[in-house]
């Protein structure tokens, strides 16, 4: 971005034999394009290293990244997990459960426990494994002798177990014979099985929306050539984060998510920012009646023009969408701070590529980026006649079309009143999942909440009244003796089996009054209450984190429009789209309305940790769109001082781009929503709702509406605010 203290005018391209230096009165991004374009052969190595260099590691992403994570840093529950995996054989929530039921008599005779015996000598050959219990009557051994649950321990890190059960789920499936079925089940179970789900579902979304995504673009470019553009730029940017992550998981643990929705956002963004680069640069190259047409100066003209313009856009989209990730790292989970730095780390290897490898894209392929053309195409119009008659009937009724898209807006976000939020159940999975499997069969054998059996670690010396609270207490349907530890500390542990399924709201309840009865040394633990501890700290960290996203957002508006009214609105309109997104998320995944359309089982709720997590995403496209819209909009303005030029030209020069952006974003969004397990559906839902509403109501026409109401109001800057802001100017002709 430039710092200037008037409104830069470069004028015309130079012609040929002009003294006239191109690089006369150009910003920093100007200046980085024509750089870029002098030193084409370094810009084209570095970029090929990058890619090549980080792409080697690439096809390990899928291997080498975990679902776990999904934890709550520093709670009672994560403490209580790790003291159960240093001290008892690894009996952890992460421990590997496997369900061997028979058919045909008693499970722990005949054929039954010749499985049993194969199934534990699998699991001693794993090292990452500790101690691998066999089926205890009372415990686990139902009491109809055709089920038995072989526990082994956790010997390695959550995220390591996830593996292991990767590694292991086939060749323990693989034991079961006509009349004894082996399912292995548990935590690390049902995050390899979501994995797997995950992984295809996103595999389809993919195959699904690449193609409806290049149809998107040539109906945008008008031409085949400037179409693969963006499509290019995204790749190169998928596969340095790519291989960026799995570099970073050798030192710090990530998220498979990361990589999800890191894919999502590179291909949202790539295309969103290489339209409006790529629009920009026809529309200066079809301008240059004072140039040759095979004049380089005139081409780098054209490229300072559109870096100097677009390119800042660019920039302060990228500034806007990173800062608003950046709140989620104060959410204290792992797999929340992986997920967000893999999205930043993705959109900083896409604003990159748009500011370095596209402007030399661009240069090198001038007149033939518009190769393949559409008959209708107009390669080199800038300024839409389409859009710019929709700014003028905006302008002529403000209030109509404003209350029109206002009452739309609300009307969808009326059932977010209602909205509640829980950890993922077991539904997450496909029904035939080993997980899911393992788990319905506990169930069945040894009650409701037996797959969430509590962990309870305590000093030996509480042991008596702890066991007393908890036989005592009525959402304990049984708890078995105190375990001692495997070595010379002083601890014990109490399993307890709760009266209600693991996902029912019951055992929050039960848990809080535990922890208020218990001895003061005992730690309530197991896999449902680590979800509880989540769920705890995503509702604490939610209004800081919206907070400082709303606050970041305005701030950096503030910075690049120099205008605190038109900043403030555009941040809060914002609000919106995302409070409508989640209203509609409410009827679809915690009412059911649409379920089998949409080919899924409701869960009741809506997983706790998209409030927080899509709040940071959608504000940061939403953003997006605003600066694109604002920023042109202030370039009018700066030039003309009109307001009425200032809405119409932004709609006029800009309409189009958000336009197209949009209905990308919408199309990669709902191809998500339309396979694959419960949270990529409520991503795909939730965004693509987000991005129809706030590109096309909000940034089209209710955010013009409030340019028209604000007239020259909207880019009023007190005195004392222009002391102490950088002069920022869009202005360049």
């Amino acid at each position: 971005m430039s710092n200037t203290t008037a409104p830069r005018h470069a004028g015309p391209p130079p012609s040929p034999g002009s003294t006239r230096p191109v690089s006369a009165d150009m910003g920093p991004l100007g200046r980085l394009g024509v750089w870029v374009t002098k030193h084409a052969k370094l810009v084209t190595i570095v970029w090929l290293l990058t890619i090549v260099g980080l792409g080697a590691f690439a096809p390990q992403v899928e291997h080498n990244l975990s679902g776990a994570g999904w934890q709550a840093s520093g709670s009672e529950s994560v403490e209580a997990r790790e003291l159960a995996r240093e001290h008892f054989g690894g009996n952890a929530s992460s421990a590997i459960q496997v369900v061997v039921r028979s058919t045909g008599g008693p499970v722990t005779e005949g054929e039954g426990a010749d499985v049993l015996a194969e199934v534990t000598a699998v699991l001693e050959a794993e090292p990452r494994i500790a101690d691998v219990v066999a089926p205890m009557p009372g415990a686990t051994l139902s009491q109809d002798g055709s089920t038995a649950i072989v526990l082994a321990g956790a010997g390695a890190d959550t995220n390591e177990m996830v593996r292991v059960a990767a590694d292991l789920k086939a060749e323990l499936q693989d034991l079961s014979t006509a009349s004894v079925q082996v399912n292995p089940s548990g935590s690390s179970l049902l995050w390899s099985d979501f994995n797997e789900a995950n992984l295809d579902a996103m595999l389809k979304s993919e195959l699904m929306s690449w193609p409806v995504t290049l149809a998107i673009l040539v109906l945008a470019f008008g031409a085949l050539v400037a179409a693969g553009l963006p499509l290019i730029l995204t790749l190169a940017g998928l596969v340095a984060s790519a291989g960026s992550l799995v570099l970073i998981n050798e030192l710090v643990p990530v998220s498979i998510w990361a990589m999800n929705f890191a894919m999502m956002f590179a291909l949202a963004l790539g295309i969103d920012y290489a339209l409006f680069l790529a629009v920009r640069y026809r529309a200066a190259r079809a301008a240059r009646a004072h140039s040759d047409r095979n004049d380089i100066a005139g081409k780098q003209w054209a490229i300072v023009q559109t870096m100097d313009t677009a390119g800042k856009a660019v920039l302060l989209s990228g500034l806007t969408v990173l800062i608003s990730l950046s709140a989620v790292m104060l959410v204290p989970s792992p797999s929340f701070r992986s997920m967000a730095g893999g999205i930043m780390l993705s959109v900083l290897f896409v604003l990159a590529a748009t500011l370095t490898l596209l402007p030399l894209v661009l240069f090198k392929l001038d007149d033939r980026i518009n190769k393949l053309a559409l008959p209708w195409s107009r390669s080199g119009e800038h300024r839409s006649p389409k859009f710019a008659a929709w700014g003028e009937r905006l302008w002529k009724r403000p209030v109509v079309w404003g209350l029109a898209s206002l009452v739309i807006l609300l009307a969808l976000a009326a059932p977010i009143a209602g909205l509640t939020t829980a950890m993922p159940s077991i539904k997450v999975l496909p029904e035939d999942a080993s997980a899911r499997v393992g788990y319905d069969r506990v169930q069945e054998s040894f009650g409701d909440g037996a797959p969430g059996t509590l962990q309870v670690v305590m000093d030996e010396a509480d042991a008596p009244a702890a066991t007393e609270v908890l036989e005592n207490d009525g959402g304990i349907a049984a708890a078995l003796p105190p375990m001692p530890a495997a070595d010379d500390s002083d601890l014990v542990m109490v399993q307890a089996v709760p009266t209600v399924d693991p996902s029912d709201p019951q055992l929050g309840e039960t848990v809080d009054r535990l922890r208020a009865d218990l001895p003061a040394s005992a730690l309530v633990g197991g896999a449902p209450v680590e979800n509880l501890d989540l769920k705890t700290q995503l509702d604490e960290s939610t209004p800081l984190v919206i907070g400082v996203v709303l606050v970041l957002g305005f701030l950096l508006l503030l910075i690049a429009l120099q205008a605190p009214l038109i900043s403030l609105l555009g941040t809060l309109a914002s609000l919106l789209s995302t409070a409508a997104a989640f209203g509609v998320a409410r009827l679809v995944f915690q009412e059911g309305y649409g379920a089998d359309l949409l080919g899924f089982e409701p869960q009741g709720f809506l997983d706790a940790w998209a409030p927080v997590f899509f709040f940071a995403m959608i504000f940061a496209i939403a953003m997006d769109y605003t600066v694109f819209l604002l920023a042109s909009a202030k370039e009018h303005y700066e030039r003309t001082g009109d307001p009425k030029d200032a809405m119409v030209g932004s709609l006029a020069h800009s309409g189009r781009v958000i336009f197209a952006a949009g209905a990308v974003m919408v199309a990669v969004f709902f191809t998500f929503a339309l396979s694959g397990p419960i949270p990529p559906k409520e991503m795909g839902v939730v965004l693509g709702i987000a991005v129809l509403l706030d590109a096309f109501l909000v940034r089209l026409v209710l955010l013009p509406v409030m340019l028209r109401l604000t007239g020259k109001a909207a880019w009023y800057t007190p005195g004392w605010l222009k002391r102490i802001l950088p002069n920022i100017t869009f202005a360049h002709d």
